[in-house]
């Protein structure tokens, strides 16, 4: 991966994270208050929806930035990334399980029944990216185990050659 690629993949993500902590700071006190003439208990349970739902977004972020610099340094495959993609795949998971939670809430209201089936649908994409994670996990493990056989296969060359 080029030095511009992961310079314009770490500019988007800090300004994702710009972003979400804005909203965390200004947009969920505004809604809040824009929800000031719903029950107590719809305001609480929608507000902390939002904010742990933005949450994964930034923990999604803090795993690729750590990501990106590990392919900076040319670390990338060795076991201790895996921890960073578990953790994206345990976001991810948390964010459609978020979404589905805010449809079946939403479902409970007089919002139309399409918009419920579109939130809903939206924790199934989710679903279907965290999946798409799991896979590239997957890919991670053979490219691993590639290297380490290639190193192993030098090894014995630089041993056997005279």
């Amino acid at each position: 991966m080029g030095k511009l690629t992961i310079l314009v993949l770490r500019i988007v993500i800090a300004v994702a994270m710009l972003g979400s902590v804005a909203v965390q700071a200004l947009i969920v006190p505004l809604l809040w208050l824009d929800l000031g003439e719903n029950e107590l208990w719809g305001r609480i349970f929608l507000v902390s929806l939002v904010v742990p739902g933005v949450g994964t977004l930034q923990v999604f972020g803090v795993c690729v930035w750590m990501l990106l610099t590990r392919v900076r340094a040319g670390s990338i495959f060795s076991e201790s990334s895996f921890r960073y993609v578990d953790v994206i795949i345990g976001a991810i998971l948390t964010a459609a399980l978020l979404t589905w939670i805010l449809a079946a809430l939403l479902a409970q209201g007089s919002i139309a029944p399409g918009v419920v089936a579109l939130i809903g649908g939206a924790g199934v994409v989710l679903a279907g990216m965290a999946l798409l994670v799991v896979v590239m996990k997957a890919l991670l493990r053979q490219a691993i185990d590639r290297e380490a056989e290639a190193r192993s296969w030098r090894s014995e060359l630089d041993n056997e050659v005279i």
